[in-house]
């Protein structure tokens, strides 16, 4: 059934905002009352709906391209669910790699052997990124699927190339987290410790108000990314992290330096002061030419955020302690963030021989 044009409507909150409503999406935010007019408010709303207008007159016929299914359907579609940094991501990779290849197909016309020559074409890339166009393909021609499009789905049993690099995925040792910390300054420092002992991703520490830091923990309500103010990563990122003891006091050294900071104020703001510090920037003028001097300059929030979930584990703290502090679910924390070091591995055969003998 055709879906019927949409102009939506723009109404005032009774806490001052201006709310965009439509049919299929419900209602959003569009902006505070106070901040801009009615009329920009309904500009906003009309950009809002555009997408909306433009699939209800687009019926995709049976010899539809890639093209433009992905543009016109396929992405429109999920760019509602996905969040902005995922949609740039997911955006760009679609279009540079199966866009490009296939963009003139009409989409019936792939088949299953297409489709894996493809990705075993792309097999000098990394994993990862060859298994998310794996995924791409596969939920193009789910969509494909339930549009009627395509009869039998081309891409369910793909498989990712073996040849594809997997990264290593380094972490550092008790010791070596603490000769990081006392090669940096105390920003450096603070910003090194809420990486690897809260478990904070960068975005999340670039995103902290001096408002935020309570007595033992920080209130993870938003974080940046490329520069835009965004909100935390899942439904699971915003939460309370938890903090140590000896990065407390390094926090209340660091808020001491300006005893005049407003809550509202960034905790690491940049040289403009009105703008937070950037992730890059930190780590690549600040703290790598630091470690660098000591052997440590292939560190970076990767290797944090992965130390702290394998040191916790070493420790023998429960995974769900872990995951929750880190923001993420526990298969997430098992799975992609948690390596077992070599002695804790010789430490458990040890154990196992010891059961056989005795």
């Amino acid at each position: 059934m055709r879906q019927r044009f949409q102009n939506g409507c723009v109404r005032k909150s009774k806490d001052g905002y201006w709310v965009g409503q439509w049919r299929e999406d419900g209602k959003l935010f569009l902006g505070k009352v106070t901040k801009i007019t009615k009329s920009t408010a309904r500009e906003k709303l009309a950009d809002l709906v555009k997408p909306v207008n433009e699939r209800a007159a687009y019926t995709a016929e049976i010899d539809t391209t890639v093209k433009d299914f992905v543009e016109r359907m396929y992405l429109p579609f999920y760019k509602r669910k996905w969040k902005e940094s995922t949609a740039m991501t997911n955006e760009d990779r679609v279009n540079h790699h199966i866009v490009a290849e296939f963009g003139k197909r009409e989409l019936r016309s792939l088949s299953r052997d297409d489709l894996q020559r493809f990705l075993d074409s792309k097999s000098s890339l990394s994993f990862s990124t060859v298994d998310h166009l794996r995924w791409d393909l596969k939920q193009i021609l789910d969509m494909a699927v339930a549009e009627g499009i395509v009869r039998q789905h081309p891409a369910l049993i793909l498989f990712t190339p073996r040849q594809c690099a997997r990264p290593e995925h380094p972490t550092l040792s008790m010791k070596e987290v603490k000769k990081v910390c006392d090669a940096l300054n105390l920003r450096e420092r603070l910003i090194v410790k809420l990486a690897v002992l809260a478990g904070m991703r960068p975005g999340e520490i670039s995103g902290l108000r001096r408002g935020q830091i309570g007595e033992s923990s920080a209130a993870i309500e938003q974080r940046v990314y490329r520069g835009t103010i965004d909100t935390p990563k899942t439904h699971k990122s915003k939460r309370f992290a938890a903090l140590s003891s000896g990065l407390r006091v390094d926090m209340e050294a660091w808020l001491g330096r300006d005893p005049e900071g407003q809550p509202s104020d960034w905790l690491f703001p940049s040289e403009k002061l009105t703008t937070p510090l950037a992730k890059d920037n930190a780590m690549y003028r600040n703290i790598r030419p630091a470690l660098k001097t000591i052997g440590f300059d292939w560190v970076d929030f990767h290797v944090l955020r992965r130390t702290h979930a394998s040191l916790m584990r070493e420790l023998g703290v429960d995974p769900k302690v872990v995951a929750d502090q880190q923001g993420h679910t526990l298969d997430v924390n098992l799975n992609v963030y948690t390596e077992t070091s070599l002695a804790r591995r010789v430490e458990a055969v040890e154990q196992l021989e010891s059961a056989f003998v005795n």
